[in-house]
Parts: C-alpha cells; sequence; structure tokens
C-alpha cells in the first residue's frame, strides 16, 4: 500500500505541471487587459504601465511563468491585482467556507441518497421504489438556482416567525462573534502555521467545537442547512439511483442465493452480504461528487452568500487576476488528486480482490 500511494504521489507530479503550465496560458489568452478591468476609467498607458512593471506583466511569458513555478514551489501563490492581498490568505479564507458547504452537502447526499437506494432495491417494483427514482429524477432535473431561491422563500419568507423559519443567507448572523485561532494561539504572520490557523478559524463548525461555543455552532449550522440541501440534492438524487442499480445487480449473484438459502434474513443478506460488494460504483460517485463541490458551487454560493471557491475563481476570471485564476485551479487539481488517490486507496478495502501494490 505505501508502494502503491508513493507511485501515485509521484505520477501526480507531472499532471500538476501540466495544470499550471495550461492554466497560465490559457489565463493570458483570455480577452481583455487586466490593468484595464481592474483599474477601469483609471487605465492609460502610464498607469497601466506601472501596473504591468509591478505585477511583472512587462516581461515575456516564458520568463513569467518561471518566476511563477519557482513561487510556487516556495509556496507562494502570488499577489491578487483585484484585492491587493496574497492568494494564500485569500484560499484559507475562501476555501474554508467551501470546505464547510461540501462536506456538508455531502453528508445530506450521502445519508439520504444511500438510504432511499437501498429501500427502492429492497422493494424493488413496488410503489416505494417507484416513487423514489421519480423524486431522484426531479432531484436531477432541477437546477440548482431554482431550488435555491424556493427552499428560501419557503423557510424564509413563508414560515417566517415559525419554529421552522431558517436564514436565507449569510455564513452566519450579523455580530456573531468567531474567535480568530492565530491570536489565540499566539501565531504572528511569520509563523508557518499562520495560514492553518487562519483556514481553521474560517471553519466554523471546527472552530465552535474545540472552543466549546454552543451559540456559534447553532448559529453556523442553521445558516447552513437550506445550503446543503440545494447543493446536495443532485447528488443525493444520483446516489440513490447507483445505489438502487448496484444492489439490485449484487442481489441477483449467486453468493447472496445462497445466503438467503442459509437462512438468513433479507435485510441481512442485504446490508451484511450485498452492500459492500455493491459500493464501488457508489463510493465513485461520491469521490467524484465531492471533488466537484470542493471546486466551487458558484450558483449556491451566490444565492446564499457565501464568499467561497467558487465566488473567488469566477471573480478571478472577470477581472483577470491571472494570481487568483491559477492558484484556485491548482488548489482545485490537488483536491481531485488526493479525492482520487483516496477513492482508490477505499476499493482495496471494500472489496479484497482489488490489490494495491
Amino acid at each position: 500500500m505505501p508502494r502503491y500511494i508513493l507511485q501515485r504521489l509521484l505520477a501526480a507530479l507531472p499532471v500538476l505541471f501540466g495544470i499550471l503550465l495550461v492554466t497560465f496560458v490559457l489565463a493570458r489568452l483570455l480577452p481583455g487587459d487586466p490593468c484595464v478591468a481592474i483599474l477601469g476609467e483609471k487605465a492609460n498607458e502610464v498607469t497601466c504601465a506601472a501596473f504591468n512593471a509591478r505585477y511583472g506583466l512587462d516581461k515575456p511569458i516564458i520568463t513569467q511563468f518561471g518566476i511563477y513555478l519557482r513561487d510556487v514551489l516556495t509556496g507562494d501563490l502570488g499577489m491578487s491585482f483585484r484585492y491587493g492581498q496574497p492568494v494564500t490568505r485569500m484560499i484559507a479564507e475562501r476555501l474554508a467556507v467551501t470546505v464547510e458547504l461540501a462536506f456538508s452537502a455531502m453528508l445530506v447526499a450521502v445519508t439520504f441518497g444511500m438510504f432511499f437506494g437501498i429501500v427502492a432495491a429492497k422493494r424493488q417494483n413496488s410503489f416505494v421504489d417507484v416513487a423514489t427514482m421519480v423524486g431522484a429524477n426531479l432531484g436531477v432535473s432541477i437546477p440548482v438556482f431554482v431550488l435555491g431561491l424556493f427552499l428560501a422563500y419557503v423557510f424564509a419568507i413563508v414560515l417566517k416567525d415559525t419554529p421552522f423559519a431558517l436564514p436565507p443567507s449569510g455564513r452566519l448572523s450579523a455580530g456573531m462573534e468567531v474567535p480568530y485561532l492565530p491570536d489565540k494561539w499566539g501565531l504572528s504572520e511569520g509563523d508557518p502555521l499562520f495560514r492553518v490557523a487562519q483556514f481553521l478559524t474560517n471553519l466554523y463548525f471546527f472552530n465552535a467545537i474545540i472552543n466549546l461555543d454552543g451559540k456559534l455552532f447553532w448559529d453556523s449550522f442553521t445558516h447552513m442547512i437550506l445550503p446543503a440541501v440545494a447543493l446536495g440534492t443532485i447528488p443525493m438524487a444520483i446516489i440513490a439511483r447507483i445505489t438502487r442499480s448496484s444492489l439490485l445487480e449484487v442481489l441477483n449473484q449467486d453468493y447472496t442465493r445462497t445466503a438467503r438459502a442459509k437462512g438468513l434474513t433479507e435485510w441481512v443478506v442485504l446490508m451484511r452480504h450485498a452492500l459492500r460488494n455493491a459500493l464501488l460504483p457508489v463510493v465513485t460517485i461520491i469521490g467524484l461528487s465531492l471533488g466537484f463541490l470542493l471546486s466551487g458551487a458558484v450558483l449556491t454560493e451566490t444565492i446564499f452568500g457565501f464568499s467561497g471557491v467558487g465566488r473567488a475563481l469566477f471573480d478571478g476570471i472577470t477581472a483577470r487576476d491571472y494570481a487568483v485564476i491559477q492558484g484556485f485551479t491548482l488548489v482545485t487539481a490537488i483536491i481531485f488528486l488526493v479525492i482520487n488517490l483516496v477513492v482508490d486507496i477505499l476499493y482495496g478495502f471494500l472489496d479484497p480482490r482489488i490489490r494495491l501494490t
């Protein structure tokens, strides 16, 4: 297993280099001038010349890529044109929001998706099966922005002043104080763990738990319900369909019929013998869905007022903010590589016939 993991990590290096190169080139092929996009009416020959000199855009593109590659290897992802702050700081702030949103949505998707898929497979061709699959098709078909706006309308307006009312936007209520972990842990800007502490500060669930702050936890939880449901509906529907079809295929295998012949109950056969072997395609879908969610959900973040990876990347593209585009794309690529590695390792645990050497 360690040898397999090392091989995958080494194989990821040329992939990351290719992503860096392609992203760097494509960002500069975008129509429009970063100086004009950032400065607007203030852009002229003098100000743009100073702007390009400040950010190294007046150098040949090969020289720019060499400088960028050198900075990346030292952990420096550059300075944002638009916000005037390091991209690493933006990632520490924005990625935390997306991580909480993505994992919350996947918790909803996996819990309800697998439950509905198992129930539908157990009661094949029954009313429950048909209703579950119709609901799954609706879940896949309804756009996120439609479902998000509908949920916000129902729970923030229709159910206002009731126990079921939920916040329609934002990550926290106004005036809610969040413990700043770098200060609490005595870390300064130059400390190696400063960005990590800054990232953990913006993980409000984690922050609330380690500080035993029930008010912060509950407030962040209520603000996360609607975005998580809206974002998790599509992967939930896909997981339900994949779980059902995979389980039905496994339930027709010889070893499940043998288990029934031994006198085991149907639920024991389903949960102990069939489900584990049916999980391989489900785990694949979960890994892919989680990777896409962690790469940013622009529509969901926009509707519910979240400042996450998707919003940052969208704003970076519209503003021709090369450093933001390159930095967040690199982080997204690393996320996908790590998730694919974890999924491959899980294959070996779920099915002993798959040997990872």
